[in-house]
C-alpha cells in the first residue's frame, strides 16, 4: 500500500494535497471567490495591441497537457517556467506575481501530466500511463518546440523550480541550442545528497533551539535518508520540521499563502485546484524511483549560461548540495543569485526581488 504524505509535509514532494487548500466538496457556490476571481482577471488582461494571452490544451508526448502563454509584447523574450513537486502546478498560483513578468517576457506556465488541469481533463489512467522522468523531459521538449514556431524565436529561457530542475535540466541538455538561459530555483540536483544535507541542518537547527520534541522526531528517523528506498513516513517527519523552522516559506511555519493563492486565480476552477492534491498523491509514489536515480551534479559543462537562484532560509533543497557544483560547472556565464528574505518559494516570497533579477541578470543574455 502506498503511504501518503501529511497535509503539512510537503514541497519539493509539493503537489501533496494542503488541507486547507482541498476541501472535500466546494463551498456553496464559492461566494467570495466568484466575486473577487473576475476581478483579478479583468487586472491581468493583457490589452496592448501586440499582446498575447493564451490558454489552452496542446499535445505533447500523445497527451493533451494546459499551458498558458502570456506577455504583454511578443516581441519579448520567451520564459517557461517548469514548476515543481511533482505535482506541484504553478499556474494558478502565479497571478500574485506573474503579471509584472509580463512587462519583460512572454511567460509560458505549464501543467504537466500528472497534475492540475491536465490531470483533470486527461484524467488519471491516461496521466498515469507514460508517468516517468524521462517523458516529461520530452513533454517539456515538445513544448519548446512549439512555443518556438508558435512564437517565432530561437531561444527561451528555461526555469526549473525545484523537482521542475530536474526534466528542465535534462531538456536544456538535450537542446542546449534552443536554449538561451537556465534558472535554477530551489533546484533539485541529488535526491540522496539533498535529503542528508537537509536532515543534517534540521538536526543543527533543533539543537540551536533547544527543541526537544523536533530532536526526539528527527533522531528517530535516523539514519536518514540511509540507503535504498525512503520511507515516505521518514520524508514526512523531516518535511514537518523544514516548514516548522522556515525552510519552505522564510519566517513562517505554514507556506499558506502559497497554498491558496489558486482559490483566487482566473486561471483556475474549483475542480483544477484539486486535481493539484491529487496530482500529488499521484505523482510523488510513481516519479520517486526516477528522483532517486536524480544526479544533475554530475554535468561538468553547458552551453548556455546558468543562474541559481536560492533562498537563504531553504532547508527544501540546501544551498549546500548547489553552491560546490555551480563552482567547478564550466558556462558561457553562470551566477548566483541570493534571496536573503526566502526560503523555497522565492518568486512569491519577494516577489520584486525576483523580477529584477530576471530583467536585469537574465534577459540582458537573451540572443
Amino acid at each position: 500500500m502506498i503511504e501518503k504524505f501529511l497535509p503539512a509535509t510537503l514541497l519539493f514532494f509539493a503537489g501533496l494535497a494542503h488541507a486547507a487548500d482541498a476541501p472535500v466538496a466546494p463551498p456553496p457556490a464559492e461566494p467570495a471567490y466568484a466575486t473577487v476571481r473576475p476581478m483579478i482577471a479583468d487586472q491581468q488582461r493583457l490589452v496592448a495591441p501586440n499582446a498575447v494571452e493564451i490558454s489552452e490544451a496542446v499535445e505533447l508526448g500523445g497527451l493533451k497537457q494546459w499551458v498558458t502563454i502570456r506577455g504583454a509584447d511578443k516581441a519579448n523574450p520567451v520564459l517557461i517556467y517548469v514548476h515543481g513537486g511533482p505535482g506541484a502546478a504553478e499556474m494558478g498560483r502565479s497571478w500574485p506575481y506573474q503579471r509584472g513578468w509580463e512587462d519583460f517576457f512572454t511567460v509560458v506556465q505549464w501543467d504537466q501530466r500528472g497534475t492540475g488541469k491536465t490531470l483533470r481533463h486527461g484524467g488519471e489512467a491516461a496521466n498515469k500511463a507514460s508517468l516517468t522522468r524521462r517523458q516529461m523531459a520530452d513533454d517539456l521538449i515538445e513544448l519548446i518546440a512549439m512555443v518556438r514556431q508558435r512564437l517565432q524565436v530561437e531561444r527561451v529561457v528555461l526555469l526549473g523550480h525545484s523537482w521542475g530542475n530536474v526534466i528542465g535540466l535534462d531538456a536544456a541538455m538535450a537542446k542546449p541550442s534552443w536554449v538561451s538561459s537556465y534558472v535554477g530555483v530551489g533546484p533539485l540536483m541529488n535526491l540522496q545528497a539533498n535529503e542528508k544535507a537537509q536532515y543534517e541542518a534540521l538536526l543543527a537547527e533543533a539543537r540551536k533551539r533547544h527543541d526537544t520534541v523536533a530532536l526526539t522526531e528527527l533522531e528517530a528517523i535516523a539514519p536518514y535518508p540511509g540507503e535504498g528506498e525512503i520511507p515516505f513516513a521518514k520524508v514526512n517527519v523531516a518535511r514537518k520540521w523544514v516548514m516548522a523552522y522556515g525552510g519552505l516559506a522564510a519566517y513562517r511555519d505554514n507556506a499558506d499563502f502559497y497554498f491558496r493563492a489558486a482559490r483566487l486565480s482566473p486561471y483556475y476552477e474549483f475542480e483544477d485546484r484539486l486535481a493539484i492534491d491529487q496530482g500529488g498523491q499521484l505523482s510523488v509514489p510513481t516519479l520517486l524511483p526516477d528522483m532517486q536515480r536524480v544526479d544533475h551534479t554530475r554535468i561538468r559543462e553547458t552551453r548556455f549560461p546558468v543562474f541559481m537562484f536560492l533562498g537563504r532560509h531553504d532547508l527544501t533543497t540546501p544551498s549546500s548540495v548547489i553552491e560546490p557544483w555551480l563552482t567547478q560547472l564550466k558556462a558561457p556565464v553562470k551566477k548566483l543569485v541570493w534571496f536573503e528574505h526566502s526560503a523555497h518559494l522565492a518568486p512569491h516570497e519577494e516577489p520584486g526581488k525576483f523580477l529584477l533579477a530576471l530583467v536585469e541578470q537574465v534577459r540582458p543574455l537573451v540572443r
